[in-house]
């Protein structure tokens, strides 16, 4: 295990030691004290909302043996904490990503860099729970795979074999950073949509800022990708590697006899000339792309076809994304409230007609950060084919009322479409209209908190 120092701060960060030891070895990192642990190093970064950098005295009250800040009142330290170790930093956002590269280039081990318009987190996580069968692997927890997330998870590295991180962005420059830190050796691109458009302008601006990935690695490296999506299928690159992963035509890795069932798909994926049958448990084409991007990345690192089955029958869907809950009444809930976007949205109507009960109802909101495009995206949903399949649609937010003229252009009859003006409406009529056997699929971006919605369903339906 590579271990930092006091002195490493002080010296790669342009720290001053304000008190405390020097020679202090520094283990694990944190920036949130209600989790914070006896020994841990608490990191005190100004947020939105909150200056960490306040709640020193609380990291310290809980154990904490050294306190990383760009700013505290030296008077108001309690003598009795004069023992600890206190550094201060030009700015603690920069030190933590100083302090990641630097602990980064002690280590040869494999680091699989993951990014995409959407699918991340479960490419990811398949990934992990595949390689898991041969390597002690440390992966991105949940989503935290931003400027602070990365590199706070290249610190944990303790023994582990092999990294597995996430990199999400919503604007140029992002992954150009995440990559300086991580120097991947092999990265994944699930694909190019629509996500954060309204930001970079295009989807061809969209590709452009997850090519910044490349930055990081050396030349020669390869990159796994989506030959479904239109841009990644033409990518050129002279000077890496590329492996392409297609459920639609060849490629590199290829599926066949897809059959898609409730909370399982089945197929066979094709690759060296040999080919072989998998049981996924998650339904839909989307989560299919994801597992045969994790395969590629699991039989270049030299996983057998038995260990990529094994960890495929262990992956478990993070929370809030594409969760099945079983209900009264034989009702069924699809909480898919994380995030949304166009492509997204496709794959869970599609899984939604999919299920076998009595009514379909899809409850959507909107997607965030579309911008100038919100008003042409969100119509764009409403057009989405598998709608057709829906017998009710309840929605809400600013820019949901284009779904609704989107779906009836589709041909969608108007008595089946509810728009709501408040979502405490939506609640209370979808609660009316329920009936048993029903499924019923609710999806919005993270900032409409359509999570809500599902907690007031399991408040009353709950099993």
């Amino acid at each position: 295990m590579v271990s930092l120092t006091v002195l490493d701060v002080l010296r790669e960060c342009n720290g001053t030691l304000f008190c405390g030891d020097e020679q202090l070895v520094l283990k694990r990192f944190s920036k949130d004290t209600r989790t914070i642990q006896e020994g841990d190093v608490y990191l005190g970064i100004q947020g939105d909302n909150f200056d960490g950098n306040s709640f020193y005295l609380e990291a310290l009250q809980k154990g904490a043996q050294c306190c990383i800040l760009d700013h505290f009142d030296e008077n108001a330290l309690p003598h009795e904490y004069m023992d600890r170790t206190i550094i201060l930093v030009p700015d603690t956002v920069d030190a933590l990503q100083r302090l990641a590269k630097y602990k980064r280039s002690f280590v040869s081990i494999p680091v699989i860099a993951v990014t995409g318009s959407a699918g991340k987190t479960s490419t990811k996580d398949m990934i992990a729970e595949i390689l898991k069968q041969k390597y002690r692997v440390l992966k991105t927890p949940g989503n935290l795979n931003g400027q602070i997330g990365l590199p706070l998870n290249i610190l944990a590295l303790e023994d582990e074999d092999v990294m597995v991180l996430e990199m999400g962005m919503n604007d140029f420059g992002q992954i150009s950073k995440l990559t300086s830190i991580a120097k991947p050796t092999l990265g994944v691109i699930t694909n190019i949509g629509t996500a954060h458009i309204g930001i970079l302008g295009s989807r061809e601006n969209i590709m452009k800022a997850k090519l910044e990935i490349l930055e990081g690695m050396d030349h020669g490296s390869t990159l796994i990708l989506n030959h479904d999506n239109d841009l990644l299928s033409s990518l050129k690159l002279s000077d890496y590697s590329i492996l392409g992963c297609s459920i639609e035509d060849e490629s590199d890795y290829s599926v066949s006899n897809l059959k898609i069932l409730e909370n399982l798909s089945v197929f066979d994926v094709s690759y060296r000339n040999e080919s072989y049958s998998v049981s996924l448990p998650a339904m839909g084409s989307a989560f299919v792309m994801d597992s045969l991007l994790s395969i590629a990345v699991a039989d270049f690192l030299g996983l057998t076809q038995e260990q990529i089955q094994k960890g495929l029958q262990q992956f478990v869907l993070s929370g809030n994304r594409m969760e099945i809950i079983s209900m009264k009444d034989q009702m069924t809930v699809i909480n898919d409230t994380y995030n949304s976007n166009y492509e997204a949205l496709v794959s869970a109507l599609d899984i939604l007609k999919r299920y076998s009960g009595q009514r379909k109802i899809a409850v959507l909101g909107d997607v965030l950060e579309l911008e100038e495009f919100s008003k042409e995206i969100h119509q764009k949903i409403g057009e989405i084919p598998d709608l057709k399949d829906v017998d009710l649609l309840f929605l809400n937010g600013e820019n949901a009322r284009y779904i609704r003229d989107g779906a009836l252009q589709m041909g969608m009859h108007e008595d089946c479409i509810f728009y709501f003006e408040s979502k405490e409406k939506l609640e209370q009529v979808l609660m009316e209209e329920l009936k048993p056997m029903d499924t019923v699929l609710v999806k919005a971006s993270n900032g409409m908190k359509f999570n809500e919605i599902v907690d007031k369903l399991k408040e009353s339906y709950l099993v």
